[in-house]
């Protein structure tokens, strides 16, 4: 059995290059999903922004009875995103090394929104897998939450116990995930180095304020999220649609940041539209007219970006 508390939080590695697409889609050579091993019961995976402009994040977590998966990315058809065959063979190599009769897998959201949810298909006929549906009942029933979305509840992987809470705002479903073994609080895409698009301000504040003080009282390493839309430059970020990201802001984020983002919020309360605050936007409300320009400027620089190529043949 594999101790999941002793030493923890554990200092894995992070110091990785996300695979952040190419000029050409067509001349992209990068495989569809980058697995990166955080320590070997860790795993973060990004779907190739070649594949798909929302370039989700994946984690899948091990312990010793079962493996959770959180988010199957924003392609459903495995011959372009072949996530069950990622996963299945991480399984395997993980219960090479930790040998068990039986093993389970279960495949659980962030949040509900179609990029995240699009390779559920993929694992249902996986044996011994459980697919938790997505809207906030189901999310609520699967683990245990009698008090959506307040209540904190821990749902244990064996010896690997984690504690989630619900922080609708963004999408009604929405979740936050703290894993003791790595100190990563999984916050989708309600706080990430990008926009925080909210649907439901007063909820979301309400969810903001709850994970200030869930995190506060936890030893919070790292805040994980599932996209990474800002530029390494503070206050500027990639459009909307962007399939080419190289010079992006890292993935994590640190702990003392969702004070920040919680402060912004307040801020911008009364205020519907789109503001930059850094390391990441609040877009208050569906903000139509900062969603034009941001669809304009990803054709603008796909244009620019094809007439380069052109010049270089």
């Amino acid at each position: 059995m594999i101790d999941f508390t002793t030493g923890a939080p554990v200092s894995g590695d992070l110091d990785v290059r996300w695979i952040h697409g190419s000029p050409s889609a067509r001349r992209n050579t990068d495989p569809p999903i980058q697995v990166h091993a955080y320590d070997e019961h860790t795993f973060v995976l990004r779907q190739n922004k070649a594949v798909n402009y929302e370039a989700p994040f994946l984690y899948l977590l091990f312990g010793n009875d079962r493996a959770i998966l959180f988010d199957t990315g924003a392609t459903p058809e495995p011959e372009r995103f072949p996530l069950r065959a990622t996963i299945d063979q991480l399984v395997a190599d993980w219960l090479a090394a930790h040998p068990r009769e039986r093993y389970e897998l279960v495949v659980a959201h962030t949040h509900g929104h179609g990029d995240h949810v699009q390779g559920d298909g993929q694992f249902a006929d996986r044996p011994d897998t459980t697919v938790v549906g997505v809207p906030p009942e189901a999310v609520a029933e699967f683990f245990g939450i009698t008090d959506w979305p307040a209540q904190v509840v821990s749902f244990d992987l064996g010896g690997r116990v984690l504690e989630l809470t619900g922080i609708p705002g963004h999408q009604a479903a929405s979740i936050a995930v703290f894993d003791p073994w790595t100190g990563f609080l999984l916050t989708g895409d309600s706080v990430l180095h990008g926009r925080l698009y909210v649907f439901d301000f007063p909820v979301f504040l309400d969810s903001l304020r709850r994970l200030v003080a869930f995190a506060a009282a936890r030893p919070v390493t790292w805040l994980m999220g599932c996209h990474v839309e800002m530029r390494s430059k503070p206050g500027r970020d990639y459009s909307i649609g962007t399939t080419y990201q190289p010079h992006e802001a890292p993935l994590q984020m640190a702990p003392d940041r969702l004070p920040a983002v919680l402060a912004a919020a307040e801020s911008v309360a009364d205020r519907p539209g789109a503001r930059m605050f850094g390391d990441f936007a609040i877009y208050h409300g569906r903000c139509p007219g900062a969603v034009r320009l941001q669809v304009a400027r990803t054709m603008g620089n796909r244009a620019l970006n094809g007439l380069r190529a052109t010049a270089r043949r």
